[in-house]
Order: C-alpha cells, then structure tokens, then sequence
C-alpha cells in the first residue's frame, strides 16, 4: 500500500507498507529511489538507499511478528530526509561492533557512520520506529 500525504507545505510523507521477505527491502529501495526521483533529490538517493537497505534488513530479520507487516515512511522537510521503518516488535537493535569474520552486524554502525542522525523510539500501538536523516548539501534535486 502506498500512501503520500502532505503534512504541511514543503513536507511530504510516503507510507509503503512490507511483508517479513528479503525481497521487501530491494523493493522498498526501488520505491525510495522513485520518490527521490520525482522529488529531484537524486544527490540522495545512494545514501537514502543503503541506509533503508540496512534498517529495513534489521526489521525483517530480527523484528518479525505473526500477522503484522513493517511500514516505512519517507518524509522531506527543507533539506532534510526522514526515513523511518516501523516494526511491531517490541525488541530494540543494539549497536556494536561485530568480531572479526562475523556475517553480520555491521548495519548500525554503518547507519551511524553515514546518517545526519539516527535513533530508535516508541510508536503509536506496539513496537518501535527506527529512522534516519540526510541532509542534503544546497538543493537537493543537484
């Protein structure tokens, strides 16, 4: 499902909602990379990629919930990409550094590596939303 609402002027929202599949989340960076092509911000769009790829990955492994899907949200304000993923699992993502060799683990720190900000908080009803910010360097659609 695909919905867009504008909040207020110069902010748009894209809500897409996500089965628990591994092919969500090449499908989810392809509606991503749309939305930043009609909105002009392509200088985003590798950055916005990657760090959906790595928070929605984490949600449809570690986040799953019988019967519920995962919804992602990409806002725009000013300068500013918002991209959210909202799970309803209750279990939060830790950031650490993983062993050398290890297969996985290394989303986080490389969504805090590239991100303007980034966290984890509550959401209406149950589970949580993890986001992440870009900030576009002068106008975005460069």
């Amino acid at each position: 499902m695909t919905e867009t609402q504008g909040v207020s002027p110069g902010e748009e929202i894209v809500v897409l909602r996500w089965r628990y599949v591994a092919r969500s989340v090449p499908a989810a960076r392809r509606e991503l990379r749309r939305t930043l092509e009609r909105w002009e911000w392509d200088a985003v769009a590798d950055v916005a990629a990657l760090l959906l790829s790595e928070l929605l990955t984490n949600a449809v492994r570690h986040a799953r919930v019988p019967g519920r899907e995962i919804e992602t949200r990409f806002s725009r304000v000013g300068r500013v990409l918002r991209i959210e993923v909202h799970d309803a699992s209750e279990t939060r993502p830790l950031m650490g550094l993983p062993e050398e060799g290890a297969g996985g683990g290394r989303g986080l720190p490389l969504v805090d590596s590239l991100a303007a900000g980034w966290g984890i908080g509550d959401r209406r009803g149950p589970g949580k939303v993890v986001w992440a910010e870009v900030v576009a360097e002068g106008d975005p659609g460069r």
